[in-house]
């Protein structure tokens, strides 16, 4: 939408702002460093609001908690705007200068009244519009999400939705006023700044551009093609249909992290060869033709990682790893070197620089040495004299306006892809707790107070009519396949959605649940909505270190 694929504001700035809308996400577990710092900004006078179907850690916090129902996010957000419109909140002068599209976005969202998102949403209309007005009468705003607004078949469209409210009101290219995605892993962002993307070289440069596939294929002493790769779903479906036969993994653990796992193994196995490269056996590994292992782990490799504030940090050598281990690096160089290229012997501060050379956002003022000495810098970092970017797209402000107009976007309300009906009559959602990490690759196989393993998470009323008590074993089934695990009475739920993670898949493989179904644009799937039916196994099994 802006050009920069990163988010927009400082942690220092949501201690500062006067609102943050904090929509689909439950930061309290599953970003606390960020979290840290907006009970800094509580504590300052912050008003919360919070956008999520569970009334979870997080939404403890607010001054608000909007618990809409899964999947009608782009209904409350049009429906705020619709009232911001009306109202005559709508930042014109803004718009005007620095926007486009907006004439029609208006007219999409005209049909979007307080009475018609209340049954939708299942928020009050009231409630709804104490929101809307709060947001854009505020000097200072920003709204934040995370995967409950990606993890969805409409996954973009979400994000557009709410970046409009920001452009409708101007809280964007101010201090305290933006937009952020907040990163679910340490360096997330920088994958994305280096090029992990399906249509973009470094530095968030699209492949498609003549100028820079130029630059740096002259670099690379390469011709670079201008064609989109496939992102992890339509690799998958490539699997299944036999255009990609060889695959090569490193750090990632799809056997257990994707929608509809048993669906994601048969792609997997049908493969005629697949490279693993990683510090543990995971699943994924296990069905490898070969494991690199990479036993040099974070804390006995140099590098950097680029947080949620699009800082780079650098990350120095604690310990030497194992004899024999390689890091990531020398394998990679070692492997172009066996196929007839030869990388030379890259480090990590000769692989940043070259990093710096082809992406010009990072090229001035963002030396190895200056990262040290500054204790890391926000991207984009012009010059040697530049601090870096604490927030983004001042040029919004200028006048003249620096660069292109921000461009509104008509999105419309679309339900969940597998809605609740009478075979399936309960929706599950999914997502992270504090004290454990994605496919437990790394937070798993201990025994800590901390570690209580995998529970369906249900309603009191839920429960009540289902006859469950708390610790019971219940068996969770969709239309792709069932698990058995312990049902945990969670008043933070409301009637009809229940909630698991996906820490635990070697006792709980919540996967085999979820659908695989995704969104076009992005290819993420919907793991925040899927039909399930819940039945009583058998009573409560006496506890044990590693069961809640």
């Amino acid at each position: 939408m802006f050009g920069a694929g990163g988010g927009t504001n400082s942690y220092k700035e949501v201690e500062e702002t006067d609102v943050v809308f904090l929509w689909g996400s439950n930061a309290r577990d599953a970003h606390p460093i960020w979290f840290h710092h907006l009970l800094k900004g509580i504590r300052n006078g912050t008003r919360l609001y919070v956008m999520d179907p569970r009334r979870t850690a997080s939404a403890q916090w607010a001054d608000v908690w909007l618990g809409l129902r899964v999947g009608s996010d782009i209904a409350l957000s049009n429906a705020m705007a619709r009232e911001i419109i009306r109202a005559g909140l709508a930042h014109t002068d803004f718009i005007a200068r620095s926007t486009e599209g907006f004439d029609a976005y208006r007219a999409s969202v005209e049909s979007c009244t307080l009475e018609w998102a209340e049954p939708i949403t299942g928020i009050p209309a009231d409630v709804i519009r104490e929101a809307a007005h709060t947001f854009a009468k505020a000097d200072r705003a920003m709204v934040c999400w995370t995967l409950g607004i990606t993890e969805h078949h409409n996954a973009v469209d979400n994000v557009l939705a709410l970046i409009n409210l920001c452009l409708l009101t101007g809280h964007v290219g101010r201090w305290g006023c933006g937009a952020n995605p907040l990163r679910g892993q340490n360096n997330v962002q920088g994958g994305g700044d280096m090029g992990a993307i399906p249509n973009k070289l470094p530095g968030f440069q699209d492949i498609t551009d003549s100028e820079a596939r130029t630059r740096i294929g002259n670099l690379w002493n390469t011709t670079i093609q201008p064609t989109y790769g496939r992102n992890l779903t339509e690799m998958l479906h490539a699997m299944e249909h036999g255009e990609i036969t060889s695959l090569y993994v490193i750090g990632e653990n799809p056997a257990q992290s994707d929608a509809d796992g048993s669906k994601v193994e048969r792609a997997l196995r049908s493969l005629d060869h697949m490279v693993v490269q990683e510090i543990f056996l995971t699943k994924t590994a296990q069905l490898a033709h070969v494991v690199l292992p990479a036993t040099a782990s974070w804390c006995e490799s140099e590098g950097t990682v680029t947080n949620s504030e699009r800082r780079v940090q650098r990350v120095r050598k604690a310990k030497e790893p194992p004899a024999g281990a390689r890091d990531e690096l020398w394998i990679i160089a070692e492997l172009a070197k066996r196929l007839g290229y030869d990388f030379g012997a890259p480090t990590a501060e000769s692989t940043w620089n070259e990093f710096r050379a082809v992406a010009p956002e990072f090229a001035g003022g963002m030396s190895y040495a200056r990262l040290e000495s500054l204790s890391g810098i926000q991207w984009p970092c012009a010059t040697e004299s530049d601090p870096g970017a604490v927030f983004l797209h001042a040029r919004l402000w200028d006048e003249p306006r620096g660069g292109p107009a921000a461009p509104f976007s008509v999105v419309l309300n679309v339900p969940p892809f597998e809605e609740r009906d009478a075979e399936y009559p309960i929706l599950l959602t999914t997502g992270r707790r504090l004290e454990s990490y994605n496919t437990g690759v790394q937070t798993g196989g201990y025994d800590s107070p901390l570690h209580r393993g995998e529970s369906l998470d249900i309603s009191p009323d839920d429960a009540t009519r289902l006859g469950i008590s708390d610790g019971d074993l219940v068996r969770v089934s969709s239309r792709r396949g069932s698990v058995i695990a312990p049902a945990h009475i969670d008043p933070a739920l409301r009637t009809n959605l229940v909630f698991m993670t996906l820490h635990f898949p070697d006792d709980v493989a919540t996967n085999l649940l979820t659908i695989d179904e995704s969104d076009p644009k992005s290819g993420t799937a919907e793991f925040k909505a899927c039909a399930v039916r819940i039945e009583r196994v058998r009573g409560r099994e006496p506890a044990t270190a590693g069961t809640r």
